[in-house]
């Protein structure tokens, strides 16, 4: 059964980057999500048509808008993203929004979610749109300057959804799958997008 584990939301803070030049420089992001409802705390949060409440996007182009109102995420993968941070010196473990995600799921995997289908959770029914493309601000996020070309080398990408019905989610809640056409799946429309890069990536 798939499941609701957390609903996160994030503000814009700056980032610490470096130029070309290795000058410190800073940008703003949202990618540092807050967990507002959790197993321990099953708090009612409420989703919009733009997304959950309280969540801010600072470029539209990657996380916003009708269409990528919402970012998922399977709970899953965190054990492999633990495994590559320590390799990469950081061992602090990670919490639920670590990867930008406002919605830590179980039981839902990029080979097995399809373009279209529809998630109902609780009152809220979400549609799935399309998978992750990571940039620069994951590395930063993630603590090492390789974390975006793993998201795309491992194709654990979580998906981004758009609100079809909105209303509140709780931490708990199952997660019901309502088919759609089912032509291309969220782990498909990345391997399309990114497949040529594959073998150059490291």
């Amino acid at each position: 059964m798939s499941r609701l584990l957390a609903v996160c939301a994030g503000r814009a803070a700056p980032l610490l980057t470096r130029d070309g030049g290795e000058r410190p420089r800073q940008v703003m992001s949202a990618i540092g999500k807050q967990a507002l409802s959790t197993l321990e705390r099953p708090d009612p949060v409420a989703v919009g048509p733009l997304g959950v409440a309280g969540d801010e996007q600072v470029d539209l182009t990657v996380h916003g808008g009708p269409e990528k109102a919402v970012y998922l995420y399977p709970s899953e993968h965190y054990a492999f993203w633990q495994t590559v941070r320590g390799q990469a010196g950081r061992t602090e473990p990670l919490a639920p929004g670590a990867l930008g995600e406002n919605l830590l799921v179980s039981g839902l995997f990029e080979p097995t979610l399809w373009i279209g289908d529809r998630l109902r959770i609780g009152e809220v029914v979400l549609r799935v749109e399309s998978p992750r493309s990571p940039c620069f601000k994951f590395d930063i996020r993630m603590g090492f300057s390789w974390a975006s070309k793993m998201m795309v080398q491992s194709g654990f990408t979580g998906a981004y959804c758009a609100v079809v019905h909105p209303g509140t989610l709780a931490a708990g809640a199952k997660i019901d799958v309502l088919p759609g056409d089912r032509v291309v799946t969220i782990e498909q429309s990345h391997r399309l997008r990114h497949g040529k890069r594959q073998s150059s990536l490291f």
